[in-house]
């Protein structure tokens, strides 16, 4: 195996979580402020720092299993990586439910909700890597 790295992609922030260089464990890394840092020079540097090999986004599909307008940004998204890193293989993994897992689980942690607003996106691509692996 070899590094990975995960995307929880929002209008206003970016989350961001990583394997291990052996993907042994999954570590959130941190959150983009789009509106303070350009996302996709930021998520570069990432890549090159960790030597990641593959590149994970959480996709929003709808309820039903279908894309809407959510998923159509992040697959775009992914197409200005992709032009960026041609090489570095890019998959879509189903978010449905990352948030909402992941707020639970930093509220059982003793994450209060008001401070969640800070990690909730990290946490978020932690779950969408943690699914990706099937872990």
């Amino acid at each position: 195996m070899h590094p990975i790295l995960a995307i929880d992609h929002g209008d206003a922030r970016i989350g961001i979580a990583a394997t291990d260089d052996f993907v042994i464990g999954v570590h959130p890394v941190e959150t983009i402020t789009v509106t303070q840092t350009p996302p996709i020079p930021r998520i570069l540097e990432i890549i090159h720092q960790r030597k990641i090999k593959t590149l994970i986004l959480g996709l929003p599909l709808r309820m039903d299993g279908s894309e809407g307008t959510s998923a159509k940004k992040v697959r775009d998204f992914g197409s200005h990586l992709q032009k960026e890193i041609p090489k570095l293989p890019i998959s879509y993994v189903d978010e449905r439910f990352t948030t909402i897992t992941a707020a639970e689980k930093l509220r059982q942690a003793g994450h209060k909700a008001k401070k969640q607003k800070n990690i909730i996106d990290q946490a978020a691509a932690v779950q969408i890597l943690n699914d990706y692996l099937g872990w």
